[in-house]
């Protein structure tokens, strides 16, 4: 898989790229990340890349003649409806580089996209390109958006001071999806918001596991050695070598943890006739405690 991310600040993915996972996907062939200076594709003496907004207002906004160099350059021209209608687009790369839109994408990183999740960062590990654009001061000339970008994605619900950031947190999200990205090729169906079961293979061959994917809930505690730290003991259940009661343990706890901290998870999650009296015994015990409380 390719990345390309365009930025004013290449430099910035110089070190994120040399740890972990990302520096052992790449070196295995698995995935390729190049930053491209966007300031290359200017053609002014002060390589000039922002300009006031029309009709005034705070800031400062990326030109749109830069943008559309720089993706022209990476084979990555105007959508197709819009060579249709008279678009111009592909650089002198073009040829060599392009793709087919189908297995390729142009994401725009912005405060106003959707909200990147797991299901998101799946779809893209399913392509073969994935083109970053990532703003900065007030954002990009809307034409960008229009013309070249095939989606549009927030990180969170919060505002950065660019999207470089949000780029790696792209990158590094897609990446582990890869197959072959992980030392352990399971982890990544059993993380929080992991698919549902019916849409990954399921390995039973006596391997204790707590479900087959989270089913879009919270991941469920984790504890390891020693097994008191703190006067706090780990919990009994997990050193009983009982792998179907720490199974219903486990989820116990992801519904929990995902009612507590994220319950606007709850009403897309993929739940069993079985998670749903855990949950209603859970909210029993939650109303409980607040009238005890008071």
């Amino acid at each position: 898989m390719r990345f390309d991310i365009v930025t004013i600040f290449p430099e910035i993915f110089a070190r994120i790229l040399e740890h972990g996972i990302l520096r052992r996907a790449q070196a295995a062939g698995l995935v390729a990340v190049n930053a491209h200076d966007l300031r290359v594709f200017t053609r002014d003496n002060h390589r000039t890349v922002d300009d006031r907004p029309f009709g005034g207002g705070e800031g400062m906004v990326l030109k749109p003649e830069p943008l559309a160099e720089a993706l022209n350059f990476l084979g990555m021209g105007p959508k197709p409806a819009q060579q249709a209608e008279g678009v111009s687009g592909g650089g002198e790369n073009a040829a060599a580089e392009d793709l087919p839109r189908a297995k390729a994408r142009v994401v725009l990183l912005s405060a106003q996209g959707k909200l990147f999740t797991q299901a998101v960062a799946r779809e893209l590990a399913a392509l073969d390109r994935v083109v970053l654009i990532c703003g900065r001061y007030e954002g990009v000339d809307e034409r960008i958006n229009l013309l070249y970008c095939d989606q549009e994605i927030s990180i969170g619900d919060y505002v950065l001071s660019g999207g470089e950031l949000a780029a790696a947190v792209v990158v590094d999200a897609v990446t582990r999806l890869l197959p072959g990205a992980l030392g352990n090729e399971a982890s990544r169906h059993f993380d929080s918001f992991g698919a549902a079961d019916e849409e990954i293979e399921a390995d039973e061959k006596g391997v204790p596991r707590s479900q087959h994917g989270a089913g879009g809930l919270l991941d469920y505690p984790h504890y390891t050695r020693p097994a008191e730290f703190g006067g706090v003991r780990v919990p009994q259940v997990l050193l009983s070598g009982d792998h179907r009661a720490i199974r219903r343990w486990r989820r116990e706890q992801q519904l929990r943890k995902t009612l507590a901290n994220r319950p606007d998870l709850m009403e897309r999650a993929v739940l069993s006739n079985d998670d749903r009296k855990m949950l209603e015994a859970i909210r029993g015990d939650v109303r409980l405690n607040l009238t005890q409380g008071e």
